[in-house]
């Protein structure tokens, strides 16, 4: 396999193996590379880049509130220094993903964020401690929705 230099590469390479990325791809610059695609589409997308195109370096997974469905973007990256962005879709109402823990065992810490953070539930992600919120958490409240209200005000600091 030769090593992917430059992002126009990998949308090359992508659109050749996947002809539905057709359009849904944006070179940033020339290291930089974003791609929509369908849940569906997803993990053999994923699964190429990082088998057959070197992207074996997961930088970070973001979760997003996009109004009626949370979007997910899976930051990887080759030894080269071309990094790769991700995006995919869920509906609000069933926020299932499936976990990567599989190719990257790292990817839980970025997981269990989605799980407490926007309330995602991912198939496949061992079983492990809450993060980064408390084991009090009341459930159901995902501080990173945009519908998220406190339910209770937090003290006032005196002196402020």
């Amino acid at each position: 396999m030769s090593t992917i230099q430059f992002a126009d590469e990998a949308a090359t390479a992508l659109v050749a193996a996947f002809p539905s990325l057709e359009g849904k791809m944006r070179v940033q610059r020339e290291r930089r590379l974003w791609v929509d695609v369908g849940l569906d589409a997803f993990r053999p997308v994923f699964d190429r880049a990082v088998d057959d195109l070197g992207f074996g370096i997961l930088c970070i997974i973001t979760g997003l509130d996009e109004g009626e469905e949370l979007g997910f973007i899976y930051h990887i990256a080759n030894e080269a220094g071309t990094i790769l962005s991700l995006h995919t879709r869920v509906p609000k109402d069933r926020p299932v993903i499936a976990s990567v823990t599989d190719r990257f065992p790292c990817a839980h810490i970025y997981e269990r964020e989605l799980v407490d953070l926007l309330g995602a539930r991912v198939e496949g992600l061992p079983p492990g401690n809450r993060y980064p919120l408390p084991d009090d958490w009341p459930e159901g409240q995902y501080p990173l929705r945009k519908d998220w209200k406190q339910e209770t005000a937090a003290p006032a600091v005196e002196g402020t």
